[in-house]
């Protein structure tokens, strides 16, 4: 669609969106640069903005991704316009980016005031301030607010004021409408009436649960309520709720599983323990030990291996058992990958060492020739290796790339034609160099 030219950037900030944002006349040393918004007939869009650029996030698990919104400028002032180049927001602030881990929230400043507003341009808080916070990555939590006398306080989602801007901090969690606040040099847990549940009793708060806080003191976690009473006092290196009463728990360099009553669910002696939410199951690692343990959520060990995938939106997991990969629901029902895939044409096969492909039958479509290979990937293609070098077929099993990279340092291997995924894959770039 566009090919290699004098641009030193291309975003494109909606893979759906036949739109691309085309960074050029870049000077580093004053730190300047044009952008230039074409679609695929190179038709430029959005030209009355003097630049057009999209604004970079990061979600939990700080994975870069862009907003739905892009940033625009015009006459030395910032507004939002959606991908479609409507104009939501004034081009009338002195800076406009996201709320860095935060969904559906916009910085907004004027001077050197700051406010938010969300992705379709309404204001949730004026540019009142000199610092926000989000309290989680969920912005229906609501957000810290800091004025100018370094005064702390909490605004929802729906313009309300839920704490007073008075507190000298807030630290940024809650739960069950209990939050966390220093006043007059004591941090204590407060509700949202700012009745005091728990005060003086521990240094940071790491999690709430219902009634119950993981916190700290000093360098150790325990549990304490808001009745203060203290259900685990503070002896282990890290504490985790996962569900109902069960928590991970961390002596010394070992990892296992507690109850709120202190009493021990699973043994000290795992490298990590990992809580899959959304899936319901537990990753545990043991020293020297290459391969993972899939545990159920009675703490049964139902797996092992190393896992190559967790797909929440399709429900499964692809693991890797003896140089045998595998296909499993999260009942842990083993699957086909025809099961699984159901939208590929090709799937890896593996015979006397060798990796081929059968098609949705079963009948081998490509031989057993391979000494490792890939599944195919959403575009179709599949990522092939032979004598040391990686190539690539397509869905019809044609080679596009014939065993041209050794990618020895590449952490991820995946084609789209005879372009192979960069080194960086924080980058996200392909490239056939």
């Amino acid at each position: 669609m566009i090919e290699p030219e004098l641009t030193e950037m291309i975003v494109v900030p909606d893979s759906k969106m036949d739109l691309f944002i085309c960074v050029q006349n870049v000077d580093y040393s004053n730190n300047t640069y044009d952008t230039k918004v074409i679609n695929s007939k190179k038709e430029e869009q959005f030209t009355k903005y003097a630049r057009v650029e999209a604004i970079v996030n990061y979600d939990k698990l700080g994975v870069m991704y862009y907003e739905k919104v892009l940033r625009v400028e015009k006459d030395g002032k910032y507004g939002l316009i959606d991908l479609k180049g409507k104009e939501i927001l004034k081009p009338e602030y002195s800076w406009v980016e996201a709320l860095k881990g935060v969904e559906n929230s916009i910085i907004i400043k004027k001077e050197d005031k700051i406010g938010l507003c969300d992705i379709n341009g309404s204001i949730i808080i004026k540019p009142e301030y000199s610092k926000i916070l989000g309290i989680d990555s969920n912005y229906k939590n609501g957000y810290i607010v800091q004025n100018s006398q370094n005064k702390f306080g909490i605004i929802d989602f729906n313009k309300q004021d839920i704490l007073e801007t008075k507190y000298e901090d807030i630290q940024p969690i809650t739960g069950n409408n209990i939050y966390i606040v220093k006043e007059n040099g004591i941090i204590k847990a407060i509700n949202k009436q700012q009745e005091t549940l728990v005060e003086n009793k521990f240094d940071v708060a790491k999690q709430i649960n219902d009634t119950n806080i993981v916190c700290t003191k000093g360098e150790k976690y325990g549990i304490i309520n808001t009745n203060s009473q203290q259900k685990i006092e503070p002896e282990y290196d890290y504490l985790e709720y996962i569900f109902e009463d069960k928590y991970i728990a961390k002596k010394g360099d070992k990892y296992g599983i507690i109850n709120i009553e202190g009493q021990i669910i699973l043994p000290f002696e795992y490298e990590n323990i990992v809580y899959r939410k959304e899936a319901d199951f537990l990753e545990a690692t043991v020293q020297n030990n290459e391969n993972t343990q899939v545990l159920n959520n009675k703490f049964e060990k139902k797996l092992e291996g190393i896992i190559n995938e967790v797909n929440i939106e399709k429900g499964y997991l692809r693991i890797r058992v003896q140089d045998e990969y595998k296909y499993y629901n999260f009942k842990f029902e083993e699957k086909n990958a025809q099961d699984i895939l159901k939208q590929n044409t090709l799937f890896l096969s593996k015979k006397d060492g060798k990796y081929g492909f059968v098609n949705k039958d079963g009948n081998v479509v490509v031989d057993y020739i391979y000494d490792d290979a890939t599944e195919q990937n959403k575009h179709g293609f599949a990522a092939v290796k032979k004598d040391g070098k990686w190539g690539a077929i397509d869905k019809d099993a044609k080679q596009v790339a014939n065993n041209l990279y050794e990618l020895k340092n590449n952490i991820i291997i995946d084609f789209i034609g005879r372009w192979h995924i960069g080194e960086d894959v924080n980058a996200y770039y392909y490239t056939d160099k």
